[in-house]
């Protein structure tokens, strides 16, 4: 049985005063249609997966159906595009993560503008990215690694999701940071990435957690650190870079939730509102901590802030590391 929405905030803890807030009649009666959530990925990628499970939470606490659209192509550019153009009623929201900001510096042109063309509903969750090496890799720590490829200039390569996501920007951050020969090697996804490591092709993978966590269980790569202030709850005996040693490598995934600039903001309120919910549900704690993401569900403006912090400073990570879109 769909749960109305009153009745689901209530089982999931929100104050009740909360709830009796009045709200703009368009809003009362929000959402009367299907809500279509852009996803400007292909199904089955970090993106996709958490934009899936909210958008499911979300249907089953409104009584309104939340349905996920892939739109793929220019490194999420097409998705993010279609998204801007869209009537700014609250019937279409983006999920994106970190690419939203940074592919304007990846690309000659992209079809959207981060800031104008968009209004923040919430920074919903983050993941590590980590820092793996394939088993004959001698390395049992990441100063042992660095050690490592200072011994042996040239000789190391690493994997990751693609140019421009969050773990290669992490993997250069490293390198730059560090000073060290090292090569990037692009995927088209993060589990083709830890896969080139697994079977020995990159000696090294900074990946993200969801298709790296069951290979580290299985022994078929060693985890050396997670690129977070915090250790993660999939990898909880790994270190953080600052734990060893590393404080400067930092840098995480990160799923936030859009809409088209003017949205009304009672409506805004109401998607976040949802949102947080469904992210205090135990099913969903459960099932974001086994895909290593934590949930954070930020308000509008700290989403805001963190869009422009992140641009600023990814950009000056391509600008040093000389990154552009194949």
């Amino acid at each position: 049985m769909q749960i109305a929405r009153r009745q689901f905030l209530l089982l999931a803890g929100v104050a009740a005063t909360s709830l009796l807030a009045p709200l703009a009649a368009d809003a009362e009666s929000y959402p009367a249609r299907p809500v279509r959530v852009i996803v400007p990925f292909a199904p089955g990628g970090p993106t996709d997966v958490f934009a899936r499970l909210m958008s499911q939470g979300l249907s089953e606490g409104t009584g309104a159906q939340f349905y996920v659209e892939n739109i793929v192509g220019a490194g999420g550019n097409i998705g993010a595009g279609k998204a801007a153009q869209a009537a700014p009623d609250g019937y279409t929201v983006l999920v994106n993560g970190v690419n939203h900001v940074v592919n304007p510096f990846l690309y000659n042109q992209v079809p959207y503008d981060p800031a104008k063309n968009f209004d923040s509903v919430t920074l919903a969750v983050t993941a590590a990215t980590v820092l793996t090496v394939h088993p004959s890799v001698m390395a049992r720590s990441v100063n042992e690694l660095v050690d490592d490829i200072r011994a042996h200039p040239g000789k190391y390569s690493y994997a990751s999701p693609g140019a421009g996501t969050p773990p290669h920007l992490v993997g250069e951050l490293f390198r730059l940071t560090l000073g060290l020969d090292v090569v990037h090697v692009p995927f088209n996804g993060g589990g083709p990435a830890v896969a080139s490591t697994v079977a020995g092709h990159t000696q090294i993978s900074f990946g993200s957690t969801a298709p790296a966590v069951p290979l580290v269980k299985a022994g078929q790569l060693r985890a050396l650190a997670v690129s977070t202030k915090t250790r993660s709850q999939a990898l909880p005996d790994v270190p953080t870079m600052t734990e060893a040693g590393y404080g400067e490598i930092e840098g995480e995934s990160w799923f936030i939730v859009l809409v088209p600039a003017g949205t009304p903001h009672d409506i805004i309120a109401l998607l976040h509102r949802d949102i947080a919910t469904i992210m205090t549900l135990p099913a969903m704690q459960e099932r974001l901590a086994v895909l290593g993401y934590a949930p954070v569900v930020s308000t509008a403006e700290e989403c805001t802030a963190r869009i422009r912090a992140e641009g600023i400073r990814w950009a000056k990570v391509i600008h040093d590391a000389g990154i552009r879109a194949q």
